[in-house]
């Protein structure tokens, strides 16, 4: 019998609760149809506000372009002006300082969250350099780095690395403690307990920060490319922005957003791969 029909029954009250759909019961189950349908309308309703505000808003195309508009600029941009380099560029930029933030962030996040002199020694300087917002780090780059590419991929590191560290060591520290207990019962020494233990416990909780962190990523690319760039979205938008042209900028706001939900959805696939047993 249903769990609710049986608490109804218990209840005393003779009045039989109302039967809530199993979608919007807390934590309830979805089949992927609803899904995709309420996706499909959270992404659609968006635009269709956007449509409606065009059409029936008479807001001047300058500050409101139609996504008609804005189409026809993207077409322009791929076959006039080097779309495909651009997103390249980008890409390139994003990827190889996510990679590298990743790179360090990860066994100092594992340190910190295993052992409480690392904690002490990392966490506070990371909590203290996080909240510097990383724009004002771009004179600084530019003097030890110089305006090359380098330079660019160290604002995406500098952006997400310190949050990177501290999630890290949030997620280690949710592994339970009674796995640690019960490993140590049976002799495993401590790098034993960070290899067979901690790591595969966090894996699963990992693989979703690096997911939330990328899309951090990609919102620091225009910082970064405000430095002595000649490609890239970023700098494109920031080149449309001098010369007035705002459907170029809605276009390549809605492109960056396609490629960051793009990688999501890779990230989101690879977990439901490596991790079955939390997806049923």
């Amino acid at each position: 019998m249903d769990h609710e029909a049986v608490m109804a029954q218990q209840s005393g009250t003779g009045i039989p609760r109302v039967q809530r759909p199993r979608m919007w019961r807390v934590r309830g189950t979805l089949s992927r149809r609803h899904y995709s349908l309420l996706a499909l309308l959270g992404l659609g309703a968006p635009l269709l506000l956007w449509i409606t505000l065009c059409v029936f808003g008479s807001i001047e195309p300058l500050f409101m372009p139609s996504p008609l508009a804005v189409v026809q600029r993207g077409i322009q941009w791929l076959l006039q002006e080097d779309l495909g380099r651009d997103v390249a560029m980008s890409l390139y930029r994003v990827s190889i300082g996510f990679l590298l933030a990743a790179a360090c962030a990860l066994p100092l996040g594992v340190l910190a969250g295993t052992f409480r002199p690392a904690e002490a020694v990392f966490e506070p300087l990371m909590d203290f350099i996080r909240y510097m917002p990383a724009v004002a780090f771009i004179p600084l780059v530019m003097l030890w780095v110089g305006i090359g590419e380098g330079s660019k991929i160290a604002i995406i590191f500098v952006g997400t690395f310190f949050q990177q560290v501290l999630m890290v060591a949030e997620d280690v520290r949710r592994v339970p403690i009674a796995q640690i207990e019960a490993a140590q019962t049976m002799g495993a020494t401590r790098s034993e307990l960070v290899r067979l233990v901690i790591w595969p416990s966090a894996k699963p909780a990992l693989l979703d920060t690096l997911r939330v962190t990328l899309g951090w990523a990609w919102t620091y690319l225009v910082v970064a490319e405000l430095v002595a760039a000649n490609s890239g979205i970023g700098y494109a938008i920031l080149k449309a922005q001098r010369f007035l042209q705002t459907d170029k900028i809605f276009f390549g706001i809605v492109l960056i957003g396609v490629i960051g939900l793009a990688q999501d959805q890779a990230l989101r696939w690879v977990h439901r791969w490596r991790f079955p047993w939390l997806h049923r």
